[in-house]
Order: C-alpha cells, then sequence, then structure tokens
C-alpha cells in the first residue's frame, strides 16, 4: 500500500515555466499582431500593462515573486482581510436599502415590501430631501426596529432627526447609526461645517448607538479616483475622532461611533482593493491614535457608484450594479446597498427596487458568496493592488492633513481640484471611448424605449454630481428634441464604398460612433463608383456624408469623391479611417481612439448649418 503525500502538488507531472519562457510566448504574440516595438523589448509584458487614475500600473502577471506585505488574519488588525475573525456570518452582509421619497407613506409601503423580501437594514433620507422629520413615526410604522436597524441621512436636520429615531426605540436598542456627517454635509452643499455642535450631539448618545457616519461618496460622485475617495475618507474620520474626544469620549468610544460609507464599480478588482485598503489605513490611524486593536475595526457601508449609472439603456446598469455588488461582498463590507437601474433617471419604480434587493439574494443565497472568509485573499494580483492602493491613499490623506485638515481643504478649494483633475482625465478616456459606457458611447439603441421616472431634487452648491455618461447623454437629449420637433432624427448618410465586405467594418464603427450622439446613418449599401454614391447620397436627403471602405479605395476615390459629395450638397464630409491630410476635402476623421465627443460637436454643428 502507498502512503499518500503529506502535500498533494497539482502540477508536480508538468515541467514548471518560467517568466522568461512566459515571457517570450508573449513577445511572439505581439510581435505577430503587428508590435514591432516589442520584438527588442526586455519586458514585453509591458506593453500590455494599463494604468489607473491613480497611477497605479497593472500588469498582465502577477505571481508569488510580487512583493506584498503580510496582511494579518481576518478579524485582527491590520483588519484588511476583514473586521470579523469568522469572516461572513451565515447570513452574510447587510443587504441595505435607500428611502429619499418625502411621503412617509410611500416610504412605510415600500419600506415594509423590502423588508419582508431580502432587505434587513434602512437608509433612510430625512429632512430636506426625504421624508419630513414629524413624518419619521409614520415612514417607520410596523418596522420591528430591533430586527431592521435604521441609518440616518438628515444632514442640516440631524439632530432632530436623530432625537425622532432614538424616541421611536423607546428603549429597543437602536443598531443603526444616527447619521451625523457634518463635513459630508458640507461636502454635498458648500456649507461650513461645526464639528463641535455636533460631536457633542453624537457624545450624548453614545453609551445607546453609534452616531457619525463619514461618506465618501460626495469625492467619488465628483469624479474623484479611488485614492482620493479613500484619503478624504480617511481625513474625515481623523477629524471626526478629534471632535469627538474634545466633546469627552475616549478614543476607543470615538472610533466605535463612526460607520465608513464607499462608492463601488465596475471595477470588480479596485472594488475589492479598496474596501480592504481601507480597512487597513484606518487601522494605521487608530494605532497610531492609541485605540485599542480590537476598537480599530472598520464598519463598511458600500454603495453601487451612482457616477457610473446610465439615463441611456439603463437596463445595463443592472450588469453594473451586479459587478459592484460582487466587488463590495469579496471586498467584506458590512452592508450593501445597491442602486436600483433606473435611479439615474429619476424617483426608481417598484421592479426596479425589487431587482435590486434580488441583485443581493442572489449573490448571498444561490451563488454562496458570503460563505467564504477574504475570498480575493492571497491573490497575487490583489494583494499588491491593495499595498499600492493604500499608498496612494495614504499620500493623499497626508496632504489634507498638511493643508489642515479635511475641512480646511474643501472650504480652500484644494479637495475640488484634486477631484477635478482626475474627472478631466476620465473624461478624455470616456471621450475617446477608452472607458467605454455600454449602450451609451458604445453600441447605442436609437430605437430603445425611454424610461420615464419623476424627477428627484439633489443638493447643490458643494462638489459637482457627475455621470461618466452625461457628456454623450446630452446629444441623444438634443436628438431625442429634433425628432419631435421635425419627426425625424439628424442623419450622416455613410457613403461605403465597395461590396458589403470590403466597408462592413469600418461602416459599423462609423454607425456605432455617431449613433451614440443620436444620429441615425442610412448607408449606399454596395456600390459600384463615385456616381452610384454620390446618387444614393442624394437620395437619402442627408446634408453630412460619411465614407466608408478600405484604405486602397479611399486613395483611388476619395480626392475625387469627396468634392462630388459636396458638390451634391454636403456640408461636410467625414471619412471613417485614420487621419490623413492628402485628403483636404475630408472635414473628420473617425477612427479608433479618435475624440467621439469632439466628432459628435462639430458633426452637429454641420447638420445645423445644413438644416
Amino acid at each position: 500500500m502507498t502512503t499518500p503525500p503529506e502535500q498533494l502538488v497539482l502540477a508536480e507531472d508538468f515541467p514548471v515555466p518560467t517568466r522568461q519562457e512566459w515571457r517570450d510566448l508573449v513577445r511572439a504574440v505581439l510581435v505577430k499582431s503587428g508590435r514591432a516595438d516589442a520584438a527588442d523589448a526586455p519586458a514585453p509584458e509591458e506593453l500590455l500593462a494599463a494604468t489607473t487614475y491613480d497611477g497605479i500600473e497593472i500588469a498582465p502577471l502577477y505571481t508569488a515573486d510580487d512583493a506584498h506585505v503580510p496582511t494579518g488574519l481576518p478579524g485582527l488588525p491590520p483588519f484588511t482581510r476583514g473586521s470579523r475573525p469568522e469572516g461572513a456570518t451565515v447570513a452574510g452582509w447587510d443587504v441595505r436599502a435607500r428611502y429619499d421619497d418625502p411621503d412617509p407613506a410611500v416610504v412605510n409601503s415600500s419600506l415594509l415590501a423590502d423588508l419582508q423580501h431580502g432587505v434587513n437594514s434602512v437608509w433612510l433620507v430625512v429632512g430636506q430631501g426625504g421624508v419630513p422629520v414629524d413624518g419619521l413615526a409614520t415612514a417607520l410604522s410596523g418596522v420591528l426596529l430591533d430586527v431592521a436597524p435604521v441609518t440616518l441621512d438628515a444632514g442640516a436636520d440631524h439632530a432632530a432627526a436623530a432625537q425622532a429615531l432614538v424616541a421611536l426605540h423607546d428603549g429597543i436598542p437602536i443598531g443603526g447609526n444616527l447619521g451625523v456627517d457634518p463635513i459630508g454635509f458640507a461636502a454635498r452643499t458648500g456649507t461650513a461645517p461645526d464639528l463641535a455642535p455636533a460631536a457633542a450631539f453624537v457624545a450624548g448618545y453614545a453609551d445607546r448607538c453609534r452616531g457619525m457616519v463619514v461618506d465618501a461618496l460626495p469625492y467619488h460622485q465628483a469624479g474623484g479616483s479611488d485614492a482620493d475617495e479613500l484619503g478624504c475618507a480617511i481625513a474625515t474620520g481623523v477629524a471626526y475622532l478629534r471632535a469627538l474626544t474634545d466633546a469627552g469620549l475616549s478614543v476607543d468610544a470615538a472610533a466605535g461611533q463612526l460607520d465608513f460609507r464607499f462608492a463601488v464599480s465596475t471595477d470588480q478588482f479596485l472594488g475589492i482593493a479598496k474596501l480592504r485598503a481601507a480597512r487597513r489605513l484606518w487601522a494605521r490611524v487608530t494605532e497610531v491614535c492609541g485605540v485599542a486593536p480590537a476598537a480599530g475595526a472598520q464598519r463598511q457601508h458600500a454603495v453601487t457608484a451612482p457616477a457610473m449609472m446610465t439615463r441611456r439603456d439603463p437596463w445595463v446598469n443592472l450588469l453594473r450594479t451586479t459587478v459592484a455588488c460582487f466587488s463590495a461582498g469579496i471586498g467584506g463590507a458590512d452592508a450593501v446597498t445597491v442602486a436600483p437601474f433606473d435611479s439615474a433617471i429619476g424617483r426608481p419604480n417598484d421592479f426596479a427596487r425589487r431587482i435590486a434587493r434580488n441583485t443581493q439574494s442572489i449573490l448571498l443565497e444561490e451563488s454562496r458568496l458570503a460563505g467564504v472568509i477574504d475570498p480575493a485573499g492571497g491573490s497575487w494580483y490583489v494583494e499588491s493592488l491593495t499595498e499600492q492602493l493604500a499608498q496612494r491613499a495614504w499620500s493623499v490623506f497626508t496632504e489634507l492633513e498638511r493643508a489642515g485638515g479635511i475641512v480646511p481643504a474643501l472650504a480652500s478649494g484644494a479637495v475640488a481640484e484634486r477631484l477635478a483633475r482626475t474627472h478631466a482625465a476620465r473624461t478624455a478616456n470616456v471621450a475617446t471611448r477608452a472607458d467605454a459606457i455600454t449602450g451609451v458611447s458604445e453600441f447605442p439603441n436609437l430605437a430603445e424605449r425611454p424610461v420615464d421616472r419623476p424627477s428627484v431634487a439633489v443638493a447643490t452648491g458643494g462638489l459637482p454630481r457627475v455621470r461618466y455618461a452625461e457628456d454623450f447623454e446630452r446629444f441623444r437629449d438634443r436628438s431625442d428634441e429634433v425628432i419631435a420637433a421635425k419627426g425625424n432624427r439628424p442623419v450622416v448618410f455613410l457613403a461605403t464604398l465597395g461590396p458589403v465586405a470590403a466597408h462592413a467594418a469600418r461602416a459599423g464603427f462609423a454607425a456605432n460612433l455617431l449613433q451614440a450622439g443620436g444620429i441615425e446613418t442610412p448607408t449606399a449599401g454596395a456600390t459600384d463608383g463615385d456616381d452610384a454614391v454620390v446618387a444614393a447620397f442624394r437620395a437619402s436627403g442627408a446634408t453630412v456624408a460619411c465614407v466608408c471602405g478600405t484604405d486602397r479605395a479611399y486613395a483611388a476615390q476619395v480626392p475625387t469623391l469627396a468634392g462630388a459629395l459636396k458638390a451634391a450638397g454636403a456640408v461636410a464630409v467625414l471619412l471613417a479611417g485614420p487621419r490623413n491630410d492628402e485628403y483636404s476635402a475630408v472635414d473628420t476623421f473617425l477612427y479608433r481612439g479618435c475624440d467621439a465627443l469632439d466628432v459628435l460637436r462639430t458633426t452637429w454643428a454641420k447638420l445645423e448649418e445644413g438644416a
């Protein structure tokens, strides 16, 4: 009888590959694909690397040779692997739904339905933009407050809302959070936060419940990067620690008053790394502040990012929020809120709310996502990304501290300037479609039936609120206005050269780009010669043409065809292909990596000129 090995090595019958062998294979593939610069590159894989908005280089391969710092164990400092030693409980994370309807009866109806079908904690907007303070009892009527904890979001009305919530508990343990967040409110509205009275108020309830929220969503919604968001959140947490200890709490009690709220988006690995890095950063802060190790665990509420949501083809938001929720669960969030797919349009309906909560139920109950402690732990990629993101965020935090803290940095505009730089870089990538937005900048559907929802008022005056898709969506809005007024959308005629096989790729590319701006793209189909193309253009009634074909066809036909199209009434001629200054009669070139938004601006201007 053979003795089984103490350790099973799954690949022991195969030769051990080396990094150099992999590198040689990468070089061969790159050279074959046309990357001549890969032939002599000592590390050809660097040509496949990508860079995040925080300057972190994402390599195509990570191995055990990639150094990373020890991450500890779940439930122990630095809490990178989770705040609880047992990881996810049987129930998993808190499924938390947000309510902001000003009608308390409507909120109550939605809330009770959600609690019966998977939601187990409440995020309730009170005061301006939400339920009136005197309607809180109606909104929470029938809710078992000892089972379904409530976290308030009351802005300037936090004191009155918190007192009303405490009164409703009437001796019942308060498991949620009073939601006091003067810095977050200031970031959203531009007001000056007064921390001392807010901290004194929270300190008065410290023996009953948590009282403060560090909301990082305003920084993400203003276009900030993950490190920007983390740095601002940690700086806010430090400001609250100072205020709470000044109000008489011990540093341990002060740390126990804080919940942190972060955004998660469609970049699943960055979302996972962000939550892991946030716990590590806060553990370092609490360690320096003298907080007992057990009290240094960060409690996290993850929210699917509002900035990634679209108003056009909103059904794709279902995919976006699923990926984001997955990131939050894997990253170890204590509570997760999935935004309904129609939340960027207006107030969500019951169907959208149902799908949002069921997204979490599927991940928890069917996929068993919460059944493993820190499932991303040990991934060389995730560990490296967590470490690098933590380092970048710490730099942001220390920069804010040198500026006097988050409050002076907000007041001086330093935070807004930092976020604007990241937003500008992201906007440039969205414009060139390097950051593609499915259903909006890529694969638009001009025939989609619009989704209408009641509008929702949002706070203004502070940091901007951006959505990545909004620049493209403005063109779609203009297109809808045109069709409502004239009965048809703006048109750019695709002047296709030769048989379908010759022009299909570039015609499809041009149609995709132009339709992203709300422009219809009828095509000439298979053609034979300039005269056929010009005749089809005249018959279309269009005033702008886009030539689509092969480079060989361009060389033979464009010098004469462009002029013939303009003689036939074209106010502008576009060409689907790389820029070529020899084609002097061509006004605009459409190619991969071009500024699609700029193409749409100039094309719309020409269309209006020719109207």
